[in-house]
């Protein structure tokens, strides 16, 4: 597939979270060796995880439903399908799963980190449920699919470790979201990889990384090698898995992974996790399970970072999914660096998506390069097989994609809390949003800037990009109701409603936060109504016969 490079790359930007303006942008460093390849770039295999489009119905049943699926179990009331039940948020999930007991849903596993359940169900059991009181969303479970000049430079992560900064004391755990991690690669990790958890359903029993996406990613991250290093060197890893060789999970896979990560972050100092996977259908964060599961993670103090996806477009803004489309999250594009460490010629890869979300949030956050990335794999693993051209020799191959992307930014985050612990999830966002450098290159669609991972180390008192979304936060629970109550009746989001005074550099001027991106427009029922359901992802052929 050939990529071409943008043909209108201007100096509009994308603002971070809250609007869309003609502000700067910032860059980071091209990362992982690109070299003087053609402009064919394979998209990296990110991970997609199939979640719910757009459109919620529900206007005669209890809980919201995706049209598309309701009207599957309507027509196929013996058909099975394995979903996701969510309840009230003053209930928990033994309540949830006591629903979908008396129901007749045979319950696969309970989750914490949100009140929901997976589970397989008839479709009369569905419809049953959609009328029962204490369910509040029911979204199918569905399936996960893995969709790669020295970047440390352009990023300035060289900085943090050479003469302008001292050597970093002891980074904090990173935890790799993935298809594994191959810790015999001793000349990347040593001994860092600390513990392992399996959460694939579909590869119980498999251990290391059959992918080499994984271990890729945590290269990236936290790589140690003279030949490839990664951001956070010395970073402890977290093989979180939760993807099968061919890249196959389930998102009730991910979210019992988030589970184990809340219940273990102390154990194992885990206070940032990757999640180099991206949705194929655009979703809600008001209610899809994923985005309340990484927002549970944000608020217990592990910082959360996710790729953008690949499915972006040179012509225009595309849907953004689950997980990158939460507001709260850190979420990140992909930039071609054309080969050279200035960043007068760095852009968008044309792939890399961006827009505004489902619920009117633009994204990525921040971006940093994604062209010609260079990371340890596995030699047996499935990637490097199906992509022998792109082996560089000694265990190490490169590959291109937003997955990539990610890890950079990752691994910066655990930088900075390798010298600020103190920093919140909120202010680690806000020293690498601050920081990201102008791309005077770029489209709207590389978010506030590329990467500067020195410069974010050097921020002193990060703001918090995400001030005025607590508002709606109790006790780390964000209330999306309230929220979404709340923005259908104030539809100006002036640049004095979301921007506290801490946002004061040239970066975020005014006209990145106008309220002519927060008309009422946005938040009509259009955006909501079942055509947002197509049948090709909600079909009755989805339900298992």
């Amino acid at each position: 597939m050939r990529h071409e490079r943008p043909s209108n790359a201007g100096e509009a930007r994308s603002s971070a979270l809250w609007g869309k303006g003609s502000g700067g942008q910032s860059r980071g460093s091209a990362l992982w060796g690109r070299g003087g390849r053609s402009s064919i770039a394979l998209l990296a295999l990110v991970v997609s995880v199939i979640v719910p489009a757009a459109g919620i119905a529900g206007e005669t049943q209890n809980a919201s439903v995706p049209a598309e699926l309701l009207a599957a179990a309507q027509a196929n009331p013996s058909a099975t399908c394995d979903v996701i039940v969510q309840g009230r948020r003053d209930e928990n999930s033994d309540r949830t799963t006591d629903e979908l007991k008396q129901n007749g849903g045979q319950l696969k596993k309970a989750f914490r980190s949100i009140n929901g359940a997976a589970a397989t169900v008839t479709g009369k059991q569905l419809l049953k449920l959609a009328d029962d009181s204490h369910v509040t969303v029911i979204t199918r479970d569905d399936s996960v699919k893995l969709s790669a000049v020295d970047w440390r430079d352009v990023t300035n992560v060289n900085q943090l470790w050479g003469e302008s900064y001292s050597p970093a004391p002891q980074a904090p755990a990173i935890a790799i979201v993935d298809s594994g991690i191959d810790a015999s690669k001793i000349s990347d990790f040593g001994g860092r990889v600390v513990a392992r958890a399996n959460f694939s359903s579909i590869e119980p029993n498999s251990n290391g990384d059959p992918s080499g996406h994984g271990t890729m990613v945590a290269g990236i991250a936290a790589g140690g090698s003279s030949s490839y290093p990664g951001v956070a060197k010395n970073a402890p890893l977290v093989d979180v898995r939760v993807a099968s060789r061919l890249g196959e999970a389930k998102t009730s896979d991910i979210i019992s992974a988030v589970d184990w990560m809340i219940a273990n972050k102390s154990r194992y100092n885990i206070r940032v996790a990757n999640f180099s996977l991206a949705g194929a259908s655009e979703s809600s964060f008001r209610f899809d399970p994923l985005d309340k599961a990484v927002e549970e993670l944000w608020m217990s103090g592990v910082v959360v970072v996710a790729s953008v996806g690949n499915n972006g477009s040179s012509s225009g803004p595309v849907k953004i999914a689950a997980p990158g489309n939460d507001p709260f999250i850190i979420t990140v594009g992909a930039l071609d660096t054309e080969g050279t460490i200035g960043r007068s010629d760095d852009t968008r890869a044309s792939w890399s998506a961006y827009g505004p979300t489902a619920d009117g949030f633009m994204k990525p956050d921040l971006s940093a390069p994604g062209r010609y990335i260079a990371a340890p794999v596995p030699t047996g693993a499935y990637i490097p097989l199906e992509k022998p051209t792109r082996l560089l020799g000694g265990g190490y191959m490169w590959m291109s994609g937003t997955s990539f992307s990610a890890p950079m930014v990752a691994g910066a985050a655990a930088q900075l809390l390798a010298r600020k612990p103190y920093l919140t999830p909120n202010q680690v966002k806000g020293a690498l949003m601050l920081s990201a450098r102008y791309l005077s290159n770029a489209d709207p669609g590389a978010g506030v800037g590329e990467l500067d991972a020195a410069a974010a180390a050097a921020v002193s008192n990060p703001p918090n990009p995400n001030e005025n979304l607590y508002a709606f936060v109790s006790n780390g629970d964000f209330n999306a109701d309230a929220w979404a109550s709340y923005v259908s009746v104030n539809a100006n989001w002036t640049q004095s409603n979301w921007v506290s005074s801490n946002w004061v550099s040239s970066n975020w001027v005014s006209s990145n936060w106008v309220a002519s991106n927060w008309v009422a427009s946005n938040w009509v029922s259009s955006n909501w109504v079942s055509s947002n359901w197509v049948a090709s992802n909600w079909g009755a052929s989805n339900w298992a016969e």
